[in-house]
């Protein structure tokens, strides 16, 4: 594009963040005309707006950096001094204060109108205006008030205040530490984070943040999301309910969306209609309107080397340099190597993009940046994939070829195919469990696998593939429940219109005496079945994930019957009565199934109803007794030890057994905990469906077993995430035990602590004996997985006290001792 006329320059940049300040340079370097326009009065408003201090990162580390400018890891005043500098050295044409509010014309004649009148011509045009400006606004009571902020310029500002930074991005994650950082300003900072998982984060700031966690300066709470703001005050929605916390600032960082509104009038197409959506770009940054290129945090790149690598590419395009690779190339070029099929990284990616369906939606370069955190595999027909039972969190997708799950542990033959395209391992990434089946290659096959960061930070940023993955999770969820010979295609019209709804605790999903007609699946957490009595609320079942309810008054057109209500923060996924009834129709024995299960309920209503006279203080022990266990755990627990005190001697028989099958030290302390009636819940792990203690194990040290047990492997580093994070305190940081001599030698010398639970001081007493601090681990109840004969304290338990319980029958026992 050399040569210019009079009034038009060849390449017109808006924005000056990294991407644009980098591109800009570059055409100064190629001298081509250009001219940057900067809608502020200074240059790089994305950094200048970072918080004061700031320690800004240059990754990924491995990735090249092209730019006229240079970029390293420092101080955001050091950095922004350093392209001051150089910009003006490179003769860059910029233009301040000069906000773009339209672009209108064709590939070689566009003319940009400014907001104060002005206009440019230009033969191509370079959008490089990031997000920032357009922060997503918090969409709750109390928004509007004034303590509310939605940028943080200097955390030194503020002095002994309560501050509460919504959000768990980087931007997030940093301002927290930002204000955290120095005791004596006297902060209370406190960071909410929606989820158990900083999907959006950047590795090196996760740590930082659990460091800071570990040593008290911040309050992380997992989750956790806001509800109300109101004075000095903010109110949270948490597993177990609503709770309020002091509060006298809010900093929300929930992230940012294009200027939309303003892209797609200069004719640049999007991926989708969500809000969260890129443009839909060419490889080389082309977008649908010709002559317009989009780079930057607005293509879905936001890391500041990406963006720089993008500015100094796009001019190379423009200049006419088509084979220009990008600098991550090398890199997929050594992963995709053992692929078959010779292609190149385009072709791959291309063949990926068209393909795999959670990737459809994903431009090219979103694509390019998520591979560089995968695999990509080749596996030969009849290649084991994955084993049963094997440990593993990632999720795969097929690009090729096909795949067959061994539902069947007793007879590999009976197998469930997955197609091309589709994705597999969903379980173990949403879950934590260890893998369900054995999965082969049906034939030649091309997989991608993901890691757990990167699947979940590709579904918590690209619509489309959180809508797919969604959609093929509650597929299987059903089939795996309904049974009876199912088939996707017979789900089809209640998998397009179901939809995922998240429940706060004692929120009422079904009210008594309703007539709506939705069937629902409980996909996470639990509920509790009531039915009103008399006008009081009793008791009569708990569901467990995996349960599927509302189906009686779908199938016989009553009323509700009774209420459903979420025991602890849940997610079910609704879906119409009127498609329920028609899979029905077709499929005889499901109808025969769901019959049965609702005889079944009508018979505890019409018992309960039989029986109202009566009922009394029974009805009240057993609705008490309900919520007391969902309020020690049982609404989330998959396994729980319940001791009946009125067969208990207090032997501490369960404790001795306990320690003497863990190397000394007793994973349960039988006296702690909390009682009602008859029913103790002693300190001992809930193996807890969604694991609280398995959110920010750096190791990867917690894991889930083969039948739900959630246990602490020998790679754990003692940070003690898992003991901060656990709610009802059943894990302990304690020191590793030496080698405990043998009973002999005690009877005999007295050596050694002697039987049961070798005692802290002893540990520590000989730890310091051979001359160091002893290193502490976590430690918590496994369910004494590997051991034979099932869990030692309920076996050694000499009159029955101790019991193990899983979901079906938690509350059960609460009958025990009552007759209804």
């Amino acid at each position: 594009m050399a040569g210019t006329e009079a009034g038009i320059v060849d390449v017109a940049i808006v924005g000056s963040g990294p991407a644009g300040l980098s591109a800009a340079a570059h055409a100064a370097a190629k001298g081509m005309s250009h001219i940057l326009l900067e809608k502020t009065d200074h240059l790089s408003d994305t950094i200048f707006k970072y918080q004061k201090g700031k320690h800004v990162m240059a990754t990924p580390a491995h990735l090249v950096l092209r730019a006229d400018l240079d970029f390293d890891a420092g101080k955001r005043e050091a950095i922004l001094e350093t392209w001051d500098r150089q910009i003006a050295e490179h003769k860059v044409e910029v233009m301040l204060d000069a906000d773009v509010t339209a672009i209108e014309g064709e590939a070689g004649n566009f003319t940009l109108t400014l907001k104060r009148g002005a206009t440019v011509k230009a033969r191509a045009v370079v959008l490089a205006i990031g997000t920032q400006g357009n922060p997503n606004l918090l969409r709750l009571p109390g928004a509007d008030l004034p303590h509310v902020q939605y940028q943080l310029d200097d955390p030194t500002e503020y002095i002994d205040e309560h501050i509460t930074v919504i959000g768990s991005g980087d931007a997030g994650i940093e301002n927290a530490l930002g204000l955290a950082a120095d005791p004596a300003q006297g902060n209370v900072v406190t960071i909410l984070n929606r989820g158990a998982d900083f999907a959006r984060a950047k590795g090196a700031n996760v740590k930082l943040l659990m460091e800071a966690e570990s040593e008290g300066r911040i309050f992380v709470r997992r989750e956790t999301s806001p509800a109300e703001v109101k004075p000095g005050e903010l109110v949270l929605e948490t597993r177990d309910g609503q709770e309020s916390i002091r509060c006298d600032r809010i900093i929300a960082r929930t992230g940012s969306k294009p200027p939309r509104a303003f892209v797609e009038a200069a004719g640049v197409g999007f991926t989708s209609e969500e809000r969260e959506a890129f443009p839909a770009l060419s490889p080389s940054f082309e977008s649908t309107k010709p002559g317009i290129y989009v780079i930057g945090a607005l293509a879905g790149y936001p890391l500041i080397k990406h963006c720089m690598n993008q500015g100094y590419d796009v001019i190379e395009f423009l200049a006419g340099n088509t084979q220009l690779k990008p600098a991550d190339e090398p890199i997929l070029e050594e992963k995709f190597a053992p692929l078959p099929g010779n292609r190149s990284v385009d072709e791959w990616l291309a063949l990926f993009g068209r393909t795999v369906v959670i990737l459809q939606e994903l431009s090219v370069l979103q694509l390019r940046e998520l591979m560089i955190d995968s695999r990509a595999h080749f596996y030969r027909k009849g290649e084991v994939i994955f084993e049963r039972n094997a440990p593993g969190s990632s999720m795969f997708a097929i690009a090729q070829g096909s795949v067959l799950v061994e539902v069947n542990p007793a007879d590999p033959s009976v197998t469930v195919p997955i197609g091309e395209g589709s994705i597999f391992g969903e379980v173990g990434l949403i879950s934590g469990r260890r893998r369900g089946a054995t999965i082969r290659a049906a034939e030649d096959t091309v997989a991608l696998e993901f890691s757990r960061t990167a699947a979940l930070k590709l579904i918590a940023t690209t619509p489309g593939a959180a809508r797919a993955v969604n959609r093929i999770s509650i597929e299987r969820q059903l089939l795996q429940m309904f049974g009876s010979g199912l088939t996707p295609e017979d789900l089809a019209e209640i998998t397009d219109a179901a939809v995922v709804e998240d429940k706060r605790a004692g929120e009422v999903v079904i009210k008594e005496g309703d007539d709506d007609k939705d069937v629902f699946v409980i996909r996470r957490g639990s509920m509790i079945v009531e039915k009103d009595i008399g006008g009081h609320p009793v008791f009569l079942s708990y569901l467990p994930a995996g349960s599927y309810f509302g189906e009686m008054a779908v199938i016989d057109g009553s009323k509700r019957t009774a209420t459903v209500k979420a025991a602890i923060k849940s997610q079910v996924v609704r879906f119409p009565g009127e498609a329920f009834v028609k899979l029905l129709d077709r499929k005889p024995k499901l109808r025969e199934k769901a019959l049965a299960d609702m005889a079944g309920r009508r018979e505890v209503n019409a018992f309960i109803e039989s029986r109202k006279d009566s009922f009394g203080d029974a009805a009240d022990y057993y609705s008490q007794t309900a919520k007391f266990l969902v309020d020690q755990g049982i609404g989330e627990a998959t396994d729980v030890l319940l001791i009946d005190e009125t067969l208990c001697v207090g032997c501490d028989n369960c404790e001795k057994a306990c320690a003497d099958s863990h190397d000394g030290l007793s994973r349960l302390d039988r006296e702690a905990g909390k009682t009602y009636a008859h029913l103790h819940v002693p300190t001992s792990c809930r193996h807890c469906e969604h694991p609280h203690c398995m959110a920010d194990c750096p190791p990867n040290a917690i894991k889930r077993g083969p039948d739900g047990e959630v246990f602490i492997d020998e790679t754990c580093i003692g940070c003690g995430n898992c003991q901060r994070n656990c709610p009802y305190g059943v894990i302990r940081m304690d020191a590793r035990p030496p080698k405990k001599p043998g009973l002999l030698s005690w009877l005999m010398f007295g050596i050694g602590p002697g039987p049961g639970e070798a005692s802290y001081s002893w540990r520590k007493k000989k730890a310091e004996a051979s001359g160091r601090e002893a290193p502490k681990v976590a430690i918590k109840c496994d369910m004494c997985s590997g051991i034979e004969g099932g869990p030692a304290c309920v076996r050694a338990c000499p009159t029955g006290a101790a019991i193990r319980v899983g979901p079906e029958r938690f509350l059960a026992v609460s009958q025990s001792e009552r007759g209804a």
